[in-house]
């Protein structure tokens, strides 16, 4: 079956073409809501609401562009209402007093991806949060403020420091 047809079906409320359509992209959208949210439970209860949106909502999918980048991005707004419910940006820091820093790629290099989601669990939620959409999700800053209504310096701000301290816990472990 062909996506376009998977598509027809879902809109037909065909539970079979729900089935599928959950199976072949549950896993992708399971590490995506993983990065925004700390515990495995929380992922996966952002991962349902998002498939229950992109059921109910599947009639609004025009057929351009990706159907995988459409599901991603209800993902990644289910991801940022679960952390606007129990999380207010309030770490402004104002961009002029933060020392700008350069990375040293290679040692990222020597992360796996595994290595990489724990490390950004250990992140603060604003930090993780913003250096997802920015980083991963190539969003940019006015975006980032819009969609969690903060200031463009503050996004800017969480960003370097998610950096910051993404850079220290890298350093750590590779000691």
């Amino acid at each position: 079956m062909t996506e376009e047809e998977l598509i027809a079906r879902c809109k037909r409320q065909e539970r079979l073409a729900q089935k599928l359509v959950y199976e072949k992209y549950a896993g992708r959208m399971f590490g995506l809501c993983k990065r925004y949210v700390k515990t495995t439970e929380n992922a996966e209860e952002v991962l349902m609401e998002g498939f229950c949106k992109v059921f109910q909502k599947i009639d609004m999918y025009s057929g351009t562009g990706s159907f995988e980048g459409w599901i991603r991005r209800i993902m990644t707004n289910e991801a940022l209402m679960f952390i606007r419910r129990d999380y207010k940006f309030n770490d402004h820091v104002d961009i002029q007093d933060i020392q700008m820093e350069t990375f040293d790629v290679t040692i990222e290099e020597k992360l796996i991806a595994a290595d990489l989601i724990k490390l950004l669990d250990q992140l603060p939620v604003g930090y993780r949060t913003v250096f997802n959409l920015y980083v991963m999700e190539g969003y940019k800053h006015r975006e980032i403020a819009d969609m969690l209504q903060i200031s463009i310096n503050t996004s800017k701000s969480q960003l370097i420091l998610a950096k910051r301290k993404l850079k220290d816990l890298i350093e750590q472990k590779i000691k």
